[in-house]
């Protein structure tokens, strides 16, 4: 019993010393504060090889405590899809805004990241449906009416939330890239009468089962330090 009682102490104390260690280390560790401002890459190289979408999105962080970010996007992006009996085109420019943990435990003068996060968002929106198909079956044929002429439904707003875990690494001093996956889900969609919005800027293709979506980006950025702590 006495044994075990030391080897309990034994640990404890240990854990305590080592605790203090970690205390002192951290102490004498200087923090950089300062805003990091960038772009998702994805986006532009989204624009370039996709036919008939354009895309551009503004990112950045603020680093107030030695863990917490407040971070944000702001964005447009003009996006026509094509399907089996509808033509449409959104365009539209969103902004998310939230906070960032930095899960990372960095050595001496490094600022990488590993964070998880979380955003809120409103998206403003335009839809103009191109062309769609009507089912005639009043023909021996049954054959499909083609619309052409073009209806514009305006003024659209979503809320988003969104999660988001990521990382960025430092690659020259103050320049980083990073990547990271956001899991969305779209809260207080307005449709508009007699139209059903298809694509959400910031959030991105709707579907009829689920309010959830997945995203992907890539992004450089770079740091401006303010001060030292």
């Amino acid at each position: 019993m006495r044994t075990y009682i030391f080897f309990i102490s034994l640990f404890f104390l240990s854990f305590a010393t080592f605790a203090q260690e970690e205390k002192v280390k951290d102490s004498s560790k200087t923090h950089q504060f300062g805003l990091r401002v960038g772009t998702d890459i994805s986006k532009l190289v989204k624009s370039a090889v996709i036919e008939d979408y354009t895309a551009f999105e503004i990112n950045a962080d603020y680093k107030f405590s030695k863990k917490f970010f407040l971070a944000g996007e702001f964005g447009n992006e003009n996006r026509t899809i094509n399907e089996t009996q509808v033509n449409y085109t959104t365009k539209g420019s969103y902004f998310k805004i939230g906070v960032d943990y930095n899960a990372y435990e960095n050595w001496l003068d490094m600022k990488n990241a590993i964070f998880v996060g979380l955003r809120y968002g409103v998206s403003s929106y335009k839809n103009t449906l191109n062309s769609h198909s009507i089912f005639n079956g009043n023909t021996y044929w049954e054959e499909s009416i083609v619309i052409t002429d073009p209806i514009s439904y305006n003024n659209s707003t979503t809320h988003l939330i969104e999660f988001i875990v990521g990382l960025k690494a430092e690659i020259f001093n103050n320049l980083y890239l990073g990547v990271n996956v956001q899991l969305k889900n779209y809260v207080g969609n307005e449709n508009p009468d007699n139209f059903e919005n298809l694509y959400i800027p910031g959030f991105g293709k709707t579907t009829d089962d689920s309010n959830w979506g997945v995203g992907f980006g890539y992004t450089i950025s770079y740091f401006i330090p303010f001060y030292k702590k």
